[in-house]
């Protein structure tokens, strides 16, 4: 078991085109929840990564100026990596995997918004769980739905009624996609033995993520989440933890047009090929 004094976190969000009011509510959660874990634990360091993949709205420092009392009060380093260009979204956390020399790393989304005790609950359940090497949060969209963020193996088969299925046709499969998304998951207590979970929010042990490499530069989008999920369960335990809750607000992949669907089309070949193929059965 680690020892609760001179713990340090290292977090990194990847941005593209988000709105700054988004970041700025991202950032302000993550301080008040940072507080919090400061208030329980020592707190030796704390950087935050800002990865910005933009096109065209690019991320000016300047607008978190009204942060800066509390980072300086929680000690925390804010910084922007940027100019790299769209290098996909593993790519760009793998920017900042590499420079950290932190305990535990967080990887996020721009567009999540964390609660006060998230960190806290995270960060304490994997110092006393040390065979667990990521874990994954309760989450909520914007409307105050679950999101199911932890999966089992999926199926080709499973992905079409996802994503190309109308919702009429979808409730035939119902027990299928709860089984897939791991309904059965308790929201009393944590959960160490799930199989794949969301690159949306992954407080992992920095050591671990360094050892299978970070993510798979090969995917640009999708499905690099679920491949770093398989290879880090080689060197660890997957947990759900309910205590530790965030807001998410990603929607799918197919209501995003043509392009988005054929990213996720290739990168869903290449995850199978890789991991093995199923076309109708779930593991």
């Amino acid at each position: 078991m680690q020892d609760l004094t001179h713990i340090s976190l290292s977090i990194s969000v990847v941005s593209y085109n988000s709105a700054d009011e988004q970041l700025r509510s991202l950032l302000s959660s993550l301080l008040a929840s940072l507080q919090l874990l400061k208030s329980s634990i020592d707190l030796s360091a704390v950087t935050i990564t800002l990865v910005d993949n933009s096109d065209h709205h690019k991320i000016d420092l300047d607008i978190f100026s009204a942060f800066q009392a509390e980072l300086d009060l929680l000690g925390a380093d804010l910084s922007l990596t940027q100019g790299q260009g769209n290098v996909g979204y593993g790519s760009a956390h793998n920017l900042a995997i590499k420079k950290s020399e932190a305990d535990f790393h967080l990887l996020l989304n721009s567009d999540v918004v964390i609660k006060d005790n998230c960190l806290s609950a995270g960060i304490t359940y994997l110092v006393n769980n040390p065979e667990v090497a990521v874990a994954s949060p309760y989450t909520e969209n914007e409307c105050g739905q679950k999101q199911y963020l932890c999966k089992r193996y999926p199926s080709v088969f499973t992905f079409f009624i996802r994503g190309f299925l109308p919702a009429t046709l979808r409730k035939l499969f119902s027990k299928r996609l709860a089984r897939f998304e791991m309904h059965e998951l308790s929201e009393q207590s944590p959960t160490d033995s799930v199989p794949i979970v969301s690159g949306c929010f992954m407080l992992c042990r920095t050591d671990k993520l360094k050892a299978v490499g970070g993510f798979d530069e090969n995917y640009f989008l999708y499905f690099e989440d679920f491949d770093l999920s398989l290879r880090l369960g080689r060197v660890g335990k997957l947990a759900y933890l309910p205590e530790m809750k965030i807001q998410h607000g990603g929607g799918h992949s197919t209501n995003k047009g043509l392009a988005h669907i054929m990213m996720f089309v290739r990168s869903g070949r290449r995850f199978f090929t890789t991991h093995g193929w199923q076309f109708l059965r779930q593991r």
